[in-house]
């Protein structure tokens, strides 16, 4: 039926049949007599295993997505693939996702591949309207593809970052809708920033008749982000969205998927890859929902959300120990910040040196972002790099609760970021002594004088 099962299957199984696709391959057929340069012919043993002699890849040299007649096995594992995370889609909350494909390249490049779509149908076009994300690879997605970026600013509200629309629709005015390639808009990201105000983007897409590309990187976990997406397209104009494969499913990096509401359009970008394609990511993802089946996932996607509101009462709670505060970032489903105002807001240095000291205490993916930091993207000079914002009030740190995170996880992190926090503070109360003590010495001697 083309749907992930319902309840997963066990390893034995998904051996099985995988073994049973890969003898449709010509290359694994008895009597094969191959005499072309790409005849699935693979010198290592191992590596014909680790990939199931699955080894002709995806696609045909015009379309990533077309059947290869002598790769019958492989062909229809994309086949299988594509189908069953359309039906993971909608489960996760975009109902009306009409297509969808696995591409094996990782979110940036496959955003890049939808601009290069665009290119042919919006041959005028050199402008994308993009409010800002401090987040390298969606950015370079866009040089990449030959486009300039258009950088929208985001609206402190509290202590959220959020879509300035008013500047949104400015821009488009003043640089002409014609020129414009599309706007590409962002659902999941580190707080404070939030998700982008989706419905409204759409509107202002539809009203303008510009495309609208979805960053949705890690967003396929998290309904809320799944929800502004279908009401993205409900209400006005979302042409494509995409999503990373590992963060999502947890699988090696490497794939993402292209999805959409217009079925032709999707095939379009699906013949905008040139040649055939590794099969890797969609062995990956199928092998893991044939594993999960939809109960499992949405098991993971209910724990997910538990973790998120036991990391947000835990981390509030080692906050308001040190005197620091979680920042309110109530429409961020997923990452959590915590202001850092008390470690030495003039020196950059003890800010980053927190990240330093938990990265070495074994927590990796926490985040420390300081005040002033400066960098180039491309010869794009962004101020208050990682904080999404020019001149964000404090310097904070970012945890994440995402797919497959554990109870243990969220306890040791806050164990060890405690513990550093502690260091911090005691540091600090010696060298103010020093100084109290070094200051009445001064004193003393101006007396004495």
């Amino acid at each position: 039926k083309g749907k992930c099962p319902e309840d997963g299957w066990d390893e034995s199984t998904i051996e099985l049949f995988l073994h049973e696709l890969a003898i449709m391959d010509s290359n694994n057929f008895l009597g094969n007599c191959g005499v072309g340069e790409r005849e699935g012919r693979v010198a290592s043993g191992l590596v014909a295993r680790r990939h199931y002699r699955l080894i002709h890849g995806i696609g045909r040299s015009g379309d990533i997505s077309a059947v290869q007649p002598k790769a019958a096995g492989s062909s229809l594992l994309n086949k299988l693939t594509n189908s069953v995370v359309l039906d993971v889609l909608k489960l996760a909350g975009v109902r009306t996702v009409s297509s969808c494909f696995v591409v094996p390249m990782a979110t940036g490049m496959s955003l890049t591949l939808c601009f290069l779509t665009l290119r042919h149908k919006r041959p005028k076009a050199k402008y994308i309207i993009w409010p800002r994300i401090d987040q390298k690879s969606c950015f370079k997605s866009m040089i990449t593809a030959g486009f300039e970026p258009v950088v929208i600013e985001n609206m402190l509200e509290g202590d959220e970052l959020r879509t300035d629309l008013e500047a949104v629709e400015a821009k488009i005015k003043a640089l002409g809708a014609e020129n414009i390639l599309c706007v590409h808009s962002t659902t999941s990201c580190f707080a404070p920033r939030v998700p982008d105000r989706l419905e409204e983007l759409a509107v202002i897409c539809a009203n303008y008749d510009i495309p609208h590309i979805v960053n949705n990187a890690y967003g396929v976990q998290s309904s809320k982000c799944m929800h502004l997406i279908q009401q993205g397209a409900r209400v006005g104009r979302i042409d494509a969205f995409v999503q990373s494969l590992d963060k999502n499913f947890m699988v090696p990096v490497g794939g993402a998927i292209i999805a959409g509401f217009n079925e032709s359009f999707i095939q379009e970008i699906s013949k905008m890859y040139p040649g055939r394609a590794s099969a890797s990511p969609s062995l990956d993802v199928l092998i893991t929902l044939l594993s999960l089946g939809t109960s499992g996932y949405k098991k993971l996607l209910k724990e997910r959300k538990e973790m998120f509101s036991y990391l947000s009462s835990e981390l509030k709670k080692l906050a308001d120990n040190h005197n620091e505060r979680l920042l309110d970032t109530p429409h961020n489903p997923i990452s959590l910040a915590m202001s850092l105002k008390n470690l030495d807001e003039t020196n950059d240095a003890a800010v980053t040196q927190l990240g330093s000291m938990l990265f070495t205490r074994q927590v990796s993916g926490a985040r420390v972002v300081p005040c002033r930091s400066v960098q180039t993207v491309n010869n794009y000079t962004f101020k208050g790099f990682m904080s999404h914002a020019n001149d964000y009030p404090c310097a904070y740190l970012n945890a994440a609760s995402a797919i497959g995170i554990k109870k243990q996880d969220v306890d040791v992190f806050l164990k060890r970021l405690d513990k550093c926090l502690k260091t911090f503070r005691k540091e600090a109360k010696q060298e103010k002594s020093i100084n109290e003590i070094s200051d009445a010495n001064t004193a003393t001697e101006q007396l004495e004088d």
